[in-house]
């Protein structure tokens, strides 16, 4: 990936989470910007976050965006000048889900610690 389209990912991940919690703060709420992936063209970028609640929150955070992609765009176009504003498309991320899912599996195993090796103890080193 090129140092121009590294920027230009970092800096739509700011602008758009700057218009979500500026301009859409009551239905931003609990929505994370985790990455963004702009197309080395810069015609296109998809825009992955994160929902912190229910199954009803994540739909409704779905809906918001998908229907207001448009806007956010426009209002990004604003902050941002390049001679093609990527179209944006909006995708979840449930890989925090999933790994807070793994740590609690971990956590709730019941594995005794191991115990050291016979031959190294700090005991006999001395």
């Amino acid at each position: 990936m090129s140092k121009r389209v590294t920027r230009v990912n970092e800096l739509l991940k700011r602008e758009v989470s700057l218009v979500l919690h500026t301009r859409y703060q009551e239905a931003a709420l609990g929505i994370t910007i985790l990455e963004v992936e702009t197309l080395a063209t810069l015609r296109g970028a998809k825009v992955f976050y994160a929902v912190l609640g229910d199954e009803a929150r994540i739909r409704e955070a779905h809906t918001f965006l998908r229907s207001h992609a448009e806007e956010i765009r426009r209002e990004v176009g604003k902050a941002i000048v390049l001679k093609f504003l990527p179209h944006l498309e909006f995708l979840r991320d449930d890989s925090v889900e999933r790994g807070a899912r793994v740590n609690a599996i971990i956590d709730s195993l019941d594995i005794p610690p191991e115990p050291p090796p016979e031959g190294d103890s700090p005991a006999l080193k001395e």
